[in-house]
């Protein structure tokens, strides 16, 4: 594919795309390889969002730590070329190998994996790799998860660290003698992925634990002597990274000079001039970001990269110093947090006026019409549909190594013990030739032959299809808003745990709960949870089907396409629903849910204006140390082991896992008055929650979706069986 080619099909769905750089050339990376960069190139990366709000783009230039100063080159100037073709409407980031922001990781939820070698020296992205391969992989980091490739030698390995040692047929997870269940499982779903994508399901998994060593491994490296103890992978300590100053940038002289507008933070908003381009500069985090007015001139937006990197020169940063590019209404969270109550520009025309970015700064949020849909272009991308809906949907469930029919009236329904394979097939645009996508949906509580069987099944279905079908693997909880889609107006109804197969364990308990929640992107998701009090939610909608009734709970702040989306739910459950609103509910729905209990009673999640963020801290090394957690909110990610801050900007929560160390309990109180001093907005007098592990409160596991208080002892079950 040609660099032309590449920028006509950029941008046009939503998703990730990644290019490699090849002789001045982008060249496409596999969608089942996102994820794998190889140390010696130099990649470029776009990730588009399309909401009832218009297009948003984040724009990633990445470098290797062996990557020639011509490719990395080559790369900015692509991007730069990239961004002009989306009307300078990206938010732009410059990545280095083991530096990547919290953003580009937030793409890869299983981790990345660095291979050795590059396109100089002949090494492809390939989706199936030869059977005789023999590498290890040193797995690093809790959450932003990175996997190296090291000499194949025990010298390579330690006691405190997870490792996959790669045979090609079989991928050995070895876990140390001292490294955590958290870590395992962490690291267990970068060896899965692996299998399922790179080798699309014709490879296994096999655990093994320091000292238990198979012969093929011996044979490989020989016999095991004593290790070295675990190797650090903290993160640097973030004293004084809330520290910044704020540039104008000019080229009215003829050459672009910086002068500054403020020299500590927090800042004022009103010293963004839409006429001007600034710096902001947070050298000691290494950062940079710039801002870009929409009414600047064009030499200055265009030579924003370029500012920087002599502004980074001349500050004698690091070469490998961040910089994030953005223009005026795509700030990024990390750039808003060093201005004083910056308020968006939805706050002050109101959700009615739709304000994206670029050439397209007002949108016009156009209804559905199916009719129109090969016409209209801008109404398709808002709705994120890829046909009129005549398409025709394929579904079905994993059973062994072969796949079985889902009958229809049962499409949009999946049970967490299995696996499903999803085709989809339409004509877009007046063509006679089909396209085809297809899906594959992995349950949490499947089988781990029932995962391989559905990666090798996946390869067959696109094999019959003449390879031209758009595959995408999903993960229960993980469902991409087009796959919703395929469902029409039914919500993805997910059933906790069980099979649907026949004779399989599908008994449903006698009292059941469904949480009904719409996403931001407009995807309604109807999902089992404990049947509980504590699992209300005032934001949402809720199903309990009890002793032969029915009951939906609408809470104060539900939607009526979540009421809509349990109207249906009852339906599946049988009898005819009787409706309650919160707080007038009668004594039996209680007693159904086993007394009255607290709950997320706050509406105002719903209308949150900041975005919640989740960070680990420690202090254990004295001094302040905290990671941010990339992507959505996931009760997966708290760690027992650790000490977490949600940060929903209002208000903090401190939690504290069960098996975080003494210091840090008894320092827990003061880890969030640590956190808030090195925040750079300043914020004072924000209320701090504290709570342990178990004992959460609703206002806290209202953040996170179907909650599920035993998730913890169900992981480390699962953990110490394998």
């Amino acid at each position: 594919m040609s660099t032309n080619a590449v920028f006509e099909s950029a941008g046009k769905k939503p998703g990730l795309q990644v290019w490699r750089v090849e002789n001045m050339e982008l060249v496409p990376v596999p969608p089942l390889l996102h994820g794998e960069f190889f140390t010696g190139d130099s990649y470029v990366l776009l990730y588009t969002a399309f909401t009832c709000k218009g297009t948003s783009y984040s724009l990633h230039s990445w470098r290797g730590s062996q990557a020639s100063q011509d490719e990395y080159g080559a790369a900015a100037i692509l991007m730069t070329q990239l961004d002009d073709c989306l009307g300078g409407a990206p938010r732009q980031y410059l990545e280095f190998q083991g530096q990547e922001s919290t953003e580009f990781l937030s793409y890869f939820k299983h981790g990345i994996r660095y291979k050795n070698g590059g396109v100089a020296s002949g090494f492809n992205h390939t989706e199936i790799n030869p059977v005789n391969m023999k590498r290890v992989l040193h797995v690093k980091g809790r959450r932003n998860i990175r996997a190296s490739e090291v000499e194949l030698s025990w010298d390579s390995f330690n006691k405190g660290d997870c490792f996959i040692i790669d045979l090609g047929k079989v991928i050995y997870h070895w876990s140390g003698s001292k490294s955590n269940f958290f870590e395992r499982l962490k690291s267990t779903e970068l060896a899965k992925d692996i299998r399922d994508n790179e080798r699309q399901g014709r490879s296994v998994v096999e655990m093994v634990v320091e000292g238990s060593e198979t012969s093929e491994i011996i044979n490989i490296l020989g016999p095991k002597p004593d290790l070295p103890e675990a190797t650090s992978d903290k993160p640097a300590d973030r004293r004084n990274s809330n520290k910044a100053t704020l540039y104008l940038i000019s080229d009215a002289a003829g050459v672009m000079e910086a002068s500054v507008v403020a020299e500590q933070n927090p800042f004022s908003q009103d010293s963004l001039s839409s006429n001007d381009c600034y710096i902001l500069d947070n050298g000691p985090d290494n950062k940079v970001f710039v801002w870009k007015g929409k009414n600047a001139n064009k030499n200055e937006r265009r030579a924003a990269f370029a500012a920087a990197h002599h502004f980074i020169l001349d500050k004698g940063y690091s070469p490998n110093t961040q910089v994030q590019v953005m223009p005026a209404g795509a700030e990024s969270t990390l750039f808003k947090q060093f201005f004083l109550n910056w308020l968006d520009k939805d706050e002050t025309t109101g959700p009615s006026e739709a304000y994206t970015i670029g050439s397209i700064a007002r949108v016009e949020q156009i209804p559905f019409d199916a009719a129109s849909l090969h016409t209209n272009k801008a109404m398709a991308a808002q709705h994120g549909m890829v046909d009129d809906g005549s398409g025709k949907t394929q579904i079905w469930r994993v059973e062994g190594s072969d796949k079985v029919p889902v009958d229809e009236d049962q499409y949009g329904q999946f049970y967490g013990g299995d696996c499903y394979l999803i085709l989809y097939s339409y004509n877009t645009g007046g063509r006679e030739k089909e396209s085809h996508g297809s899906a594959r949906w992995q349950g949490l509580k499947c089988s781990r032959d029932e995962l391989a069987a559905s990666a090798f099944l996946t390869v067959n279905l696109d094999d019959s299809m003449g390879g031209v079908a758009t595959q995408v693997r999903v993960t229960q909880g993980k469902e991409p808003a087009h796959l919703v889609s395929l469902f029409k107006a039914k919500p993805l109804v997910i059933y906790l745990g069980g099979t649907c197969r026949h004779g399989g364990d599908s008994t449903p308990g006698s009292t059941r709960l469904f949480h009904i929640r719409e996403s931001s992107t407009e995807a309604t998701r109807a999902v089992e949870v404990d049947p509980g009090a504590s699992s209300l939610n005032s934001n949402d909608v809720f199903v309990l089907s009890s002793l032969n009734s029915v009951t939906i709970w609408k809470g104060h702040g539900a939607t009526a396409e979540e009421m809509d989306a349990a109207r249906y739910v009852a339906g599946l459950l049988g009898g005819a629903p009787t409706e309650v609103e919160e707080t007038q509910e009668p004594d039996e729905f209680w007693a159904a849910l086993g007394g009255k209990a607290d709950y997320q009673t706050s509406i105002t999640l719903r209308n949150a204006v900041s975005v919640p963020r989740l960070f680990a801290c420690s202090n254990k090394t004295g001094n302040l140390i905290v990671e941010e957690v990339p992507g959505e909110l996931a009760q997966s990610d708290l760690a027992p082991d650790d000490v977490m801050i949600l940060d929903i900007y209002r208000e903090l929560f401190v939690w504290i896992g069960k098996d975080a160390n003494e210091q840090e309990i008894k320092g827990s109180s003061g880890l969030a008055e640590e956190y808030l001093k090195a925040d750079p907005s300043c914020r004072t007098g924000v209320p701090i929650t504290t709570m342990k592990q178990g004992e959460e409160l609703p206002t806290f596991t209202g953040w996170f979706h179907a909650w599920d208080p035993n998730m913890w002892d169900k992981a480390r079950a699962e953990c110490m069986h394998h």
